[in-house]
């Protein structure tokens, strides 16, 4: 049955697009709802919907060790762990001591490190599909990226989400926020009219879901569902061409077992993260009220930082 597995993984890269897709569209159409009945100074359903849309995202970081070294070398493992996790504990602590310097650092990380993501996962579509068409991939990485990140932290509804999170975050742009929408719309524009005479429709849609999520949905839940039903669901697809459990599942012939075999190991790191969350707020002396959703973020992105190194191998295989 291994000769079937190619179609199997395509199937399964399909399924993981739509189904984010359909996340992206559900969470326009909340916030649509939600903006008809909710006071706009009301942003407790939104911070509700933002840490679930993470708890969701949370886990498909968590496997790096598993697709980065062989099982066979117990030290080298052990010595990946710890420099991991001292990389990411430095990440914090440069997070909650420079926040504004911190939060430009994550907004530049994050957009490179979701579009190359995107590309790579669109890419390995490509690479199991038999009508296959010219794809400018670092092109749509640039706006797949950026477009999701940029505009949700400058529009006119970027400001209570801050205040929220981190009121020294409000003016992180330093003024330029104006400039960051327009080269974000210009970008995005000249992107899809490319996806467009390279009858790349389906990356269209893509960015098309993208834009109206940016643009309607308010920040927090952009970024989180962003975070957590489209980059994780499409990185955890990506996952199963190299974890072996999931390989197993696809000479089975089961794809919908391969994707949970690349899930279930991670959601350990999704209690260890709200527990070390907690912990640093209650450390610090501050009210978990207040201060709980802002280190959960800051742990997040903190460990985006080894996770984005460890995964660049991945990346640069997908995008070859």
């Amino acid at each position: 049955m291994g000769e079937f597995v190619p179609d199997l993984e395509l199937e399964l890269f399909l399924k993981v697009r739509k189904l984010s897709r359909l996340a992206i569209g559900f969470a326009i159409v909340l916030s649509f709802i939600f903006a008809q009945l909710i006071e706009s100074s009301d942003i407790t359903w939104q911070v509700v919907v933002a840490l679930i849309a993470l708890a969701v995202g949370i886990p498909h970081g968590a496997l790096d060790h598993l697709v980065t070294l062989p099982r066979t070398s117990s030290a080298k493992m052990a010595v990946f762990i710890l420099v991991y996790v001292a990389v990411a504990i430095a990440a914090v602590v440069a997070l909650l001591t420079w926040n504004v310097i911190g939060f430009i650092g994550v907004v530049v990380m994050s957009a490179v490190h979701f579009g190359i993501g995107d590309a790579a996962f669109i890419s390995e579509i490509d690479r199991r599909s038999v009508d296959q068409k010219p794809f400018q991939k670092y092109l749509y990485a640039a706006a797949a990226g950026t477009l999701p990140v940029v505009i949700p932290l400058v529009n006119e509804k970027s400001n209570s989400a801050l205040e929220k999170v981190n009121p020294e975050l409000l003016d992180w742009h330093q003024g330029l926020n104006n400039d960051l929408m327009l080269w974000t719309m210009v970008l995005t524009a000249i992107v899809l009219l490319r996806l467009v005479q390279k009858r790349r429709d389906g990356e269209a849609i893509d960015l098309v879901l993208l834009y109206l999520l940016a643009v309607t949905a308010p920040p927090l839940v952009a970024f989180a569902v962003y975070f957590g039903c489209w980059h994780a669901m499409r990185h955890t697809a990506r996952l199963t061409l190299t974890l072996p459990s999931s390989q197993a599942a696809f000479v089975e012939g089961n794809s919908r077992r391969a994707f949970i075999k690349a899930v279930l190991p991670g959601t350990p790191a999704l209690i260890g993260t709200f527990v070390v969350a907690a912990a640093i707020v209650i450390f610090r002396g501050d009210s978990l009220d207040d201060q709980f959703l802002w280190v959960t973020l800051v742990v997040v992105w903190a460990l985006t930082v080894p996770h984005m190194a460890v995964t660049a191998r991945l990346d640069r295989k997908a995008l070859s």
